[in-house]
């Protein structure tokens, strides 16, 4: 009996937490230029009502493939959750190619504000590399949550937003939004096209656009994440297209 009664309380709690976390899959194709399809992003986001945990998978396809060498790409955000928006707490991203191995790691301080960095790089299974320091400045938003979290963080057609993401040190995690008012939607419409529940632009510094800043045009679904992105005037090949797909 005591048993029948510990096994009801267990799978009792089991479904609770089943009721309270959501799981949602958000995958994309990437096509770019004359190489067409190149890559396949693969999101996982778990919730419940206090944490989250991002991961996000990057297979390359095609020459695109052959050209880098196999090369995959892992990332993941694990936080907690304030009102509606993910707070990260930790960022990795993890890179891979035949021999070589990089991972960075991000954990965020927010009570002192700050971020610590490690990285560590492996080849052929030897680590030959490690290093720790402390960024320059502090970021609610990774890489990762930045992109999730759009829908509820812009919402103001003709605003502008500043905001900071652990990832981009180069900027100083400074990112650009631009939320176009309806008048302004036209060049965006054009290359996203219609039915999005807001549109949008990222502003970023990366030295393979052909710019000092690149453009991502985005364009966001129903259900708040983003459905269309279209990363302008990259080196060679024009515009990244990356379109989600169920």
């Amino acid at each position: 009996m005591m048993k029948k009664t510990f096994f009801t309380v267990l799978m009792f709690v089991s479904m609770s937490n089943l009721s309270v976390a959501s799981v949602d899959y958000i995958n994309y194709n990437a096509t770019f230029g004359i190489l067409g399809t190149v890559a396949t992003l693969k999101n996982k986001i778990i919730k419940n009502k206090k944490t989250y945990e991002i991961e996000s998978k990057v297979e390359l396809k095609g020459l695109a493939k052959a050209l880098m060498k196999g090369h995959t790409e892992r990332h993941i955000s694990k936080g907690h959750i304030v009102n509606g928006i993910m707070v990260s707490d930790l960022y990795q991203s993890i890179q891979k190619s035949k021999k070589k191995t990089v991972s960075k790691e991000y954990r965020i301080n927010h009570q002192k504000r700050y971020v610590t960095k490690r990285v560590r790089k492996w080849i052929n299974g030897k680590l030959v590399k490690e290093s720790k320091k402390k960024l320059k400045f502090y970021a609610k938003d990774d890489l990762l949550t930045l992109y999730f979290n759009l829908g509820k963080a812009v919402k103001k057609r003709g605003k502008t937003y500043q905001f900071k993401a652990v990832g981009l040190e180069k900027q100083q995690g400074k990112v650009k939004i631009t939320v176009p008012s309806k008048a302004k939607q036209a060049p965006y419409i054009k290359d996203l096209g219609t039915g999005a529940s807001l549109y949008a632009k990222a502003l970023i510094h990366q030295r393979n656009f052909k710019k000092k800043k690149g453009d991502i045009l985005l364009s966001l679904a129903q259900d708040g994440y983003i459905e269309k992105s279209v990363i302008k005037d990259v080196v060679l090949y024009g515009d990244v297209r990356i379109v989600r797909h169920k």
